[in-house]
């Protein structure tokens, strides 16, 4: 499997645009995540090295550390999604000749579209748990960097929105009716975050043009 983190950004958009469907949605959500936790990062270290923001400098520290690892999760979780669709077909593939066949591919169909799911949601959470770090970004950071930190808020919700779309498609096909349920509550909950979030930022980066 490719590491996207490898790819030229052609290389990448060709990949995602090719009549295979994967690469896809799920993967170019965390890669959406991972250049808004770049963003992200570059805003932070815009501001550190202004010793006029020194008062914020700890702050702008913890904000540039946790997008670092956020952006080297989204890298892996693009790569993750791509091999848990692949999970998917070949458990669609296998054998059912017989009762024990279509019983084993029943299980591994409903471990590969659980997996299917996890995936994605990790990608929601991680673009959300940044997310909640920009309004502070926005309204702390270099204000000549403000937009970029709106971008990177866009991003970010695009992340965890397109992610959770994934999360979705892939649900039903799930049987456990506790973990349906548990993911159906937080897509919820990360959905309405992402949105009051994004907003946030988006109000305080417009106040200051």
């Amino acid at each position: 499997m490719t590491e996207f983190g490898k790819f030229r950004v052609d290389e990448f958009l060709a990949a995602l645009g090719a009549q295979e469907p994967a690469p896809g949605g799920g993967t170019a959500a965390a890669v959406s995540g991972a250049m808004g936790a770049a963003l992200v990062e570059m805003v932070a270290a815009l501001t550190l090295g202004k010793e006029k923001f020194a008062d914020v400098h700890p702050a702008m520290g913890a904000i540039l550390e946790a997008a670092s690892v956020a952006r080297a999760e989204m890298l892996s979780l693009a790569r993750e999604d791509a091999l848990a669709y692949e999970a998917v077909v070949a458990a669609r593939r296998m054998p059912r000749e017989n009762e024990e066949e279509k019983a084993a591919r029943a299980r591994a169909i409903d471990a590969a579209n659980r997996l299917a799911t996890e995936v994605p949601m990790r990608t929601a959470r991680t673009a959300v748990l940044l997310l909640a770090a920009l309004p502070e970004l926005a309204e702390k950071g270099n204000p000549n960097a403000v937009s970029d930190a709106g971008t990177a808020a866009l991003l970010l919700t695009a992340s965890a929105e397109g992610a959770l779309l994934n999360v979705g498609i892939n649900l039903p096909g799930v049987k456990d009716p506790v973990f349906v349920g548990q993911m159906q509550g937080e897509t919820a909950d990360l959905l309405g975050q992402a949105q009051r979030l994004r907003s946030k930022v988006l109000e305080s980066v417009r106040k200051k043009f």
